[in-house]
């Protein structure tokens, strides 16, 4: 069931309703409900895959319970070892199967040594990577001792299977997520209008810019041999306005849903392209995840607290592993490795964590040096996006190879006249609130503003919006 379909626009107001008008007295009720809920959204993609989901909330429950219950560590250890090996094998198994045997079939090749693989046939589930971090995490959490095992299978499923970030996150932590299933929420009137409001402003990043970038973006890049330099480099700016506003517009719409829920998620974006450097740029991209390899994989490895080696070497497994976690094709890893290799001087120099604070705080308008700053920092992120979004390394160097050409300063012929006025009004809304938790956070506006903005958001949604059900680009991560 996708956000963007008429199904979920009529499932979401039945379940608010049970939820707040017919369960709302006892918490436990409305957890049963939105479990039940959980799994019927899942199931409308292939019921199939539920039995996977089963087994993965079964297996995580049980291992927690198991690690903490151990009497040595070394029995907890082997609990979290068994946990982790099985989850990251079926994660393996889905998504990155046909990957490793394509690749060791073109190394023996290469070798001489001629051999056939069999090579599978394999969906992958939605959401896999996404649920699968969930556990991860609370197994983790509970070997650690920061939290106790959950006893309540209800709330420890809900947990990982809550529907507005099943599919494609946040990737949520059971330290902030399970002790709001643990007490009653309350009806909150105000709480449920800035979800709404929050709805709107994912809607319309999705349907409205995302799905209007796409089809250029997909002729540029299909067709790019035949492009003139000048639509390509389009091509590359267009794709990093459609991955953003798919992405976080996702985000937008399922921390919307939840809020109106009484439940709030982790932010998963603050506002990325206003970054400073790519360090800003990766505290505000897809935070769950940056924040999960980070407290998971970069500080367990020692962080950036040895010596030169060391701190290069955890830098690439953090953003190789990134990279990898969006797919399993070689372009990924290198959109990883270029991160890194923007990242790494700004860590050698101590100079990663020089903008904690949104560009110009109190201001109306950047300087002059801050916004270069932010057209550079910009600039490789559209340079590294080439990668994720080609479908081989020879590709994307071939894209980006002819950009350097005479054709660089002809007149662009793939742009829709009104797709500059739609991006420039989105960046707009989101500078003017870009000290807010999200773009349409505007309850400080004057209500006559604020009902202007709703009714020209709403005017663009009818008027340019493409209602076609397109997915979600992270439903395939």
């Amino acid at each position: 069931m996708l956000f963007n379909s008429l199904g979920f626009l009529i499932f979401l107001p039945i379940v608010y309703v049970l939820y707040w008008f017919v369960f709302g007295k006892r918490y436990f009720y409305q957890n049963v409900l939105l479990l039940l809920a959980s799994f019927y959204f899942y199931a409308c993609w292939d019921w199939r895959f539920l039995l996977l989901l089963f087994f993965s909330i079964g297996l995580d429950y049980f291992s927690g319970i198991q690690i903490e219950n151990s009497k040595t560590k070394r029995a907890s250890t082997i609990w979290l070892t068994i946990s982790i090996g099985i989850n990251l094998g079926f994660l393996g198994f889905f998504k990155y199967y046909n990957f490793f045997i394509e690749n060791f079939a073109d190394l023996l090749n290469t070798l001489g040594l001629g051999v056939n693989m069999w090579v599978l046939n394999i969906v992958l589930p939605v959401g896999i990577s996404f649920y699968t971090f969930h556990g991860l995490s609370y197994v983790i959490d509970v070997y650690k001792k920061r939290i106790k095992a959950e006893r309540n299978y209800v709330e420890y499923a809900l947990f990982v299977s809550y529907f507005p970030l099943l599919v494609a996150g946040p990737i949520e932590r059971a330290t902030h997520l399970l002790p709001q299933l643990q007490r009653k929420r309350k009806f909150n009137y105000e709480q449920s209008v800035d979800g709404l409001r929050q709805i709107l402003w994912g809607f319309f990043k999705k349907i409205v810019i995302a799905d209007n970038c796409a089809p250029l973006v997909n002729e540029i890049f299909s067709n790019y041999h035949a492009e003139s330099a000048s639509d390509l480099v389009i091509g590359s700016v267009l794709f990093a306005f459609q991955i953003y506003c798919d992405f976080s517009g996702y985000s937008d719409i399922a921390l919307g849903v939840s809020r109106m829920l009484g439940i709030e998620l982790l932010k998963n974006f603050s506002f990325p392209y206003f970054s400073r450097d790519i360090a800003e740029f990766w505290r505000r991209w897809h935070i769950s995840l940056s924040s999960w390899f980070r407290d998971y994989l970069y500080i367990p490895l020692g962080g950036s607290k040895g010596g030169l080696w060391m701190k290069v070497r955890n830098t690439f497994i953090i953003f190789l592993v990134s990279g990898f976690w969006h797919g399993a094709n070689w372009t990924f890893i290198v959109w990883g490795g270029l991160n890194a290799l923007f990242f790494l001087p700004l860590m050698l120099s101590d100079k990663n964590r020089s903008y904690m604070e949104i560009v110009a705080k109190g201001k109306l308008f950047p300087t002059f040096r801050e916004f270069a700053s932010i057209l550079m920092t910009f600039a490789l992120t559209c340079f590294a996006w080439i990668f994720f979004r080609s479908e081989s390394i020879s590709m994307a160097v071939d894209y980006i190879g002819k950009i350097f050409s005479k054709s660089l300063f002809s007149f662009p012929t793939h742009i829709r006249p009104i797709l500059p006025v739609l991006i420039i009004f989105m960046l707009g809304i989101e500078w003017i609130n870009r000290t807010t938790d999200h773009g349409l956070q505007i309850k400080r506006f004057n209500p006559w503003l604020r009902r202007i903005v709703y009714l020209v958001i709403l005017y663009f949604i009818l008027r340019y919006a493409n209602f076609e059900n397109n997915e979600f680009i992270y439903f395939q991560f």
